[in-house]
């Protein structure tokens, strides 16, 4: 193993060894090389008064060279703020900006010590290093049933490690903390999992109360007590998208601090919060209370970008950065969360009418995109591509039952025609039965 990961490993050790006990082979391994090429061209760019010679970049007339046909889309920024390639843990104004934001929109968070956001290409990508930094083969990945597919890829196929579900709802209809409880505590001999919470929930929208959280969170410790050291990743992506009487907040800072046996990751980013869902600008975070354990995942979790992509893209975090510091930037975002509100609101009118009550149910939802459809007599699949084929109408089966429809996309006078083609459609199907 290279001395550095050695360091690295005997930093985390010497503060919290049940969290060096949750790296995976690869997160124990990992490290960013401090005499390389970025390194030394870092060091050059704040000596080299004379001639920076270091980076793969070209320069013309001080300056990053660009062409001008593309300067010309830009004019508004900078070229040294679109073209040099940006540092692998982002720029640096970005991250204390994101960090700023998630002081402001998490009251929890206030007095903890947690580290500074590093830029990802996206969420999926934070999500992918905090597999390769904690799940190995064979490691439980615990979640909600209804999750978002992507989670097997991630964690599964890549990893190897086991994804463990227990139903998303109890029969109240609110979230089942029992079951995450028991899906911990299951994994007793092992010593080991990890969580990953992702509200407002892909595909069914929900994101749970106060009283709720402060289950999910008593189920977290309960399985901490028992001797399972647990990495809980929350995946906040929809974050802000709350419609109802939900929890506000990630529950990233209520876990800050919990357990010595549990330490929180969080990954978020603008891609939803702020609709640039192209610009691909992520971010993850970790929450030890001990700032060498969160440094030294920091300098782990940059060796895994060097490794595979080097940094992200310059411009797209130039362009949020810039939003960010924006005077009318919460003025417009809330606009568009009332736009989106007003979607789901209508959503939940149309389908509390009842005209619909024979052909599903729907799941409970309050924030987020979607909301999924729980279908009573036809197979969601069959229903979902005879829907497209004769009207146009385009949604995703999930399993034999479920239909998630993303509302985000559909204007609010269009509710009720889109719902009635789907009706419509299951009618058609069970006529076809029937003959």
């Amino acid at each position: 193993m290279n001395p550095q990961a050695v360091q690295l490993n005997d930093r985390i050790r010497k503060a919290n060894p049940h969290c060096l006990d949750m790296l995976s082979r690869v997160g124990k391994a990992m490290y960013f090389p401090k005499v390389g090429i970025l390194n030394q061209s870092a060091e050059a760019k704040s000596k080299a008064h004379a001639f920076n010679a270091t980076i793969g970049i070209a320069m013309e007339g001080g300056q990053p060279m660009h062409l001008a046909l593309i300067q010309e889309t830009l004019s508004q920024f900078s070229p040294n703020d679109l073209y040099p390639y940006a540092p692998p843990q982002g720029k640096p104004e970005l991250r204390k900006a994101w960090r700023d934001k998630m002081l402001s929109e998490n009251p929890s968070l206030a007095g903890k010590t947690f580290g500074q956001p590093i830029v990802t290409n996206a969420l999926t990508h934070g999500l992918s290093i905090a597999a390769d930094l904690f799940a190995d083969e064979g490691d439980a990945v615990i979640m909600p049933d209804k999750n978002w597919e992507n989670y097997e890829l991630t964690f599964g196929v890549r990893r190897g490690a086991n994804i463990v579900t227990f139903p998303l709802y109890n029969e109240q209809g609110l979230f089942n903390a029992a079951g995450l409880r028991d899906a911990i505590a299951a994994q007793k001999e092992r010593g080991k999992a990890i969580v990953v919470l992702n509200f407002p929930v892909n595909p069914t929208g929900y994101t749970p109360n106060a009283s709720e959280a402060n289950a999910i969170v008593d189920a977290i410790r309960s399985g901490a007590e028992a001797g399972v050291s647990q990495a809980v990743v929350t995946d906040d992506a929809y974050f802000g998208l709350f419609f109802e009487d939900t929890i506000r907040e990630s529950l990233f800072g209520r876990l800050i601090g919990l357990h010595p046996r549990v330490l929180p990751v969080k990954v978020d980013g603008a891609t939803k919060e702020e609709f640039v869902w192209g610009f691909r600008v992520g971010f993850i975070t970790f929450g030890s209370e001990s700032t060498d354990v969160n440094d030294a995942l920091e300098q782990k979790a940059l060796g895994i970008i060097r490794g595979a992509m080097s940094s992200t893209a310059h411009p797209s975090q130039t362009f949020v950065l810039r939003a960010l510091r924006h005077p009318d930037f919460e003025k417009q975002r809330n606009e568009k969360v009332g736009i989106l509100q007003a979607r789901a609101n209508r959503v939940k009118q149309v389908l509390d009418s009842g005209k619909y009550d024979e052909a599903w149910e729907y799941y409970p939802f309050n924030s987020g995109y979607f909301m999924c459809l729980k279908l009573k007599s036809v197979d969601a699949e069959t229903l979902r591509t005879h829907i497209l084929t004769e009207y146009g109408v385009g949604t995703i089966a999930l399993g034999e039952t479920d239909l998630r429809v993303a509302f985000s996309c559909i204007e609010e006078s269009d509710v009720e025609r889109l719902f009635d083609l789907i009706y419509q459609g299951v009618k058609d199907l069970e006529n076809v039965a029937v003959k």
